[in-house]
């Protein structure tokens, strides 16, 4: 049994916060509290069934080592037909044409452009190095407004169409949930307290990463926000800008609106959330190594994943960052690993600057 069947077997992983979905149903119109509720009765729910479904599906199938190919995508994209049974019916498989469903190619497209990514920049064959077929379900459940890693594929809601477009539109959210399926296979990041925030901090970190190298974007051409095509425009944000479900640049103001709230994200530690909640805090106090990651990319400058997202791989393989890793322990190895770089300057000073000092 691999590290994948063995990890983390009652863990999904969302990308939308549950103290959004909260706030929804809590000042959300009939439909919008509906929405709120079906989204959180449905992650329970997801976590038991997978118990019973993990070792006979998905990952336990990856290709024999004989066949497998450095470099060779093997995508599969799945219709639930807004039914909860999965995996559903093939709609695209690795090089077909278009399927002239949007939903499907983006996904098919988004999960190419993660794999292109690792491979391209760490010679990483998917997200276990062992050539994992990538698998995606589109249309799932009606008016499903949030997308999610089960541990063996991704699942895509179509949103309700009124605060939430569909979770296929945003490359950074693909991103951010296969990185999750790479933390667990090579970290083992508890999913609770500090370690689950920066277990959820590596998906954002690379979930951006992933866009700006898409794009050709420098660090400082990227808008470092996470989910940003997930609204609709009835959301509003602060300062005039583009609302999203998180900033890198600016941890608490990436939404500011009537019914969902304000972003409660931190990004010193200071203010830091003590919370039982989203399983101590995993999604809220994220924005602290996420605003070191910005700061530390921002200062070295060119494209980000060349020096600080390099760093941050080799953190995240590196055989000293244990499970239960806190921020400081995190930030240790960070500045450890960027010696490599002559950067260890630029980063000591980055967790300095969010309220983490560190002793290396």
């Amino acid at each position: 049994m691999g590290k994948f069947q063995s990890q983390h077997r009652h863990s999904i992983f969302c990308i939308l916060p549950p103290y959004i979905l909260r706030k929804l149903a809590e000042k959300g119109d009939d439909k919008q509290r509906s929405v709120a509720l079906k989204v959180l009765s449905g992650d329970m729910t997801f976590r038991n069934l997978r118990v019973g479904t993990r070792l006979s599906t998905g990952l336990s199938r990856k290709r024999l080592s004989a066949f497998l190919v450095a470099g060779d995508k093997q995508r599969t994209i799945f219709s639930a037909n807004n039914s909860e049974t999965l995996p559903g019916v093939t709609v695209r498989a690795e090089g077909s044409p278009p399927s002239g469903d949007p939903a499907a190619d983006e996904a098919y497209d988004g999960l190419g452009a993660t794999y292109d990514f690792f491979w391209d920049q760490f010679k990483r064959n998917s997200i276990d190095d062992e050539g994992l077929p990538l698998h995606g379900i589109v249309h799932f459940g009606e008016d499903y407004a949030n997308a999610f890693w089960d541990g063996q594929r991704m699942v895509f809601g179509d949103g309700d169409n009124e605060l939430f477009n569909r979770f296929t539109l945003s490359l950074d959210v693909i991103a951010h949930e296969l990185t999750h399926g790479l933390t667990e296979d090579e970290a083992q990041l508890l999913y609770s307290g500090q370690s689950g925030a920066l277990n959820e901090s590596v998906s954002d970190v690379f979930g951006s990463l992933v866009k700006q190298y898409t794009l050709k974007q420098t660090a400082k051409e990227a808008d470092w926000l996470i989910g940003a095509e997930l609204f609709t425009g009835k959301v509003q944000s602060s300062n005039g800008q583009t609302a999203a479900i998180r900033s890198m640049k600016d941890p608490g103001s990436a939404y500011d609106d009537p019914v969902l709230g304000k972003d409660p994200q931190p990004k010193h530690m200071k203010d830091f959330v003590n919370t039982f909640e989203d399983n101590g805090g995993v999604h809220i106090n994220s924005g602290i190594p996420n605003h070191a990651f910005y700061l530390i990319a921002i200062a070295l400058g060119g494209n980000a994943w060349e020096k600080a997202g390099r760093i941050w791989y080799e953190t995240l393989l590196d055989a000293r960052l244990k499970p239960n890793a806190t921020f400081q322990r995190f930030a240790e190895l960070t500045i450890d690993n960027a010696k490599r770089f002559n950067a260890e300057s630029v980063v000591t000073e980055a967790w300095s600057r969010v309220g983490i000092s560190t002793l290396v």
